[in-house]
């Protein structure tokens, strides 16, 4: 399930953009190695965020992960519902388990990401 309106990391995050803000969350292969996440912990509202520097962790029964940003910019919003509900991040990760909108600082930025055929490639190689 890689949908085709996102760009991608390596890291396997994902990022939708709208004119120059973009919504952040973690690919559906990235919840399925992490196993049942139980909590996340994102930046506050305001924060700058540089692309491909930590800007948050997921924690699951199996490990903690950092995440990273796939792009630069100001956290405008932040999922709050994930404080309660952990695993729409497993359920619907690109859907209810988004994690952060930010205003994107430099759109040039996105020529530095995958296209989804890039990350099904990426996938294909994964162990």
């Amino acid at each position: 399930m890689i949908p085709e309106d996102c760009k991608f990391t390596r890291e396997h995050e994902w990022v939708k953009v709208e004119g120059d803000s973009a919504t952040i969350g973690i690919t559906h292969y990235a919840s399925g190695r992490l196993g049942d996440i139980v909590f996340v912990e994102l930046p506050e509202k305001g924060r700058i965020l540089e692309q491909f520097k930590t800007f948050g962790v997921v924690e699951s029964v199996k490990a903690t992960s950092d995440l990273y940003a796939p792009l630069s910019g100001e956290v405008v919003e932040i999922n709050s519902g994930l404080e309660e509900h952990p695993e729409f991040v497993n359920l619907e990760p690109y859907g209810k388990g988004w994690m952060l909108k930010i205003k994107i600082r430099d759109l040039k930025e996105l020529d530095a990401l995958m296209s989804p055929e890039d990350y099904r490639k990426l996938l294909s190689v994964q162990p």
